[in-house]
């Protein structure tokens, strides 16, 4: 977690441990950024108290290893937990898990940013055996009543002790916003759909994880903005097409094969794919620009800290 008071004349004086005492929500360096940062944050820490005491309700995941995941990712200084927990599985710090734990600091992350080859990242696969991850069509169509974790995980076949919610959320993310906002059932009529994905970060570098949409939304025509600025400028405007599933370790699974990439096509009747669009920058930069060219049906921030970064307000406004 970074210092809420980061970027308010000092320097940060080292790791954000100091919790404020009555939401628990956000951390500092230090007393002075604290006391900095008092004056925007009191208007947010009731009401992030509120949702802080719903945490055990956010945190109850059906997954065998939930306690293991949420405990390793919650406290920051048990850098060696998360490791443990990767390790474990065979996947630390190989392909798109490299990002989820602390061996890869955040100035290699700007480095990796800076200089990622796309199509190198959208060929970074699971690391897991095919029966571990979703590496090729469901077997049935999604339904409606897919609204859960564990739902998820039964329609995709995939066992309850597989680690692959830790990049799926990303996508999924993306599809329970589209029920929640009422874009879902309007967008397989249309089979378009467009969201503006603002403030990503590490994400850019497991894009092979967003190829679940394919299955998610059968059929559409989805392309993604990705606006923000992690997002080096020498990359802007680079569009990525999107068109298979991120792949397993199974030398004989389908995934592996060239020929996957026309299942969609075999299997809906109608061609899914996705098209991917880097734009470096802050959204109320770009929105005008953007909205002119396509009129996004989604517009979703999963990074945004708009309580701790007055850098959102901006954006806020170009919304409303």
């Amino acid at each position: 977690m970074e210092c809420a008071g980061k970027g308010r004349g000092t320097r940060c004086m080292g790791s954000a441990r100091r919790r404020c005492g009555r939401c628990g929500a956000v951390a500092y360096c230090s007393v002075s950024h604290q006391m900095s940062h008092w004056n925007e944050h009191k208007e947010e820490c009731e009401r992030l108290e509120q949702q802080m005491k719903r945490a055990d309700v956010l945190n109850d995941f059906p997954f065998t290893f939930s306690q293991e995941a949420t405990a390793t990712s919650q406290v920051c200084e048990k850098q060696g937990s998360r490791c443990s927990f990767l390790s474990k599985r065979g996947i630390h710090q190989l392909g798109m898990w490299m990002h989820e734990c602390c061996c890869t600091h955040s100035e290699e992350s700007s480095s990796s940013l800076a200089s990622f080859d796309s199509s190198r990242l959208l060929d970074d696969g699971w690391n897991l055996s095919g029966d571990l991850c979703p590496c090729h069509d469901p077997i049935s169509p999604i339904s409606e009543c897919v609204s859960s974790w564990l739902d998820y995980y039964e329609w995709r076949c995939i066992p309850l002790h597989s680690p692959v919610a830790l990049l799926l959320h990303w996508p999924l993310t993306i599809y329970h916003a589209a029920h929640i906002a009422g874009v879902w059932s309007s967008t397989v009529e249309t089979r378009k759909l467009c969201v503006h994905y603002l403030g990503p970060e590490k994400e850019l570098l497991q894009l092979a994880a967003f190829g679940e949409l394919l299955a998610l939304f059968p059929g559409v025509q989805i392309h993604i903005e990705f606006i923000g600025p992690a997002i080096p400028r020498q990359r802007d405007g680079e569009k990525i097409s999107l068109c298979s599933y991120a792949h397993c370790l199974d030398a004989d699974c389908i995934c592996n094969f060239s020929s996957e990439n026309l299942s969609q096509i075999a299997n809906t009747g109608k061609s899914t794919s996705m098209t991917l669009q880097l734009r470096s920058g802050f959204y109320h930069e770009r929105y005008r620009s953007l909205a002119e060219d396509l009129c996004p049906h989604l517009v979703i921030s999963p990074n945004a800290g708009i309580a701790a970064y007055p850098s959102w307000l901006p954006t806020i406004h170009a919304r409303n």
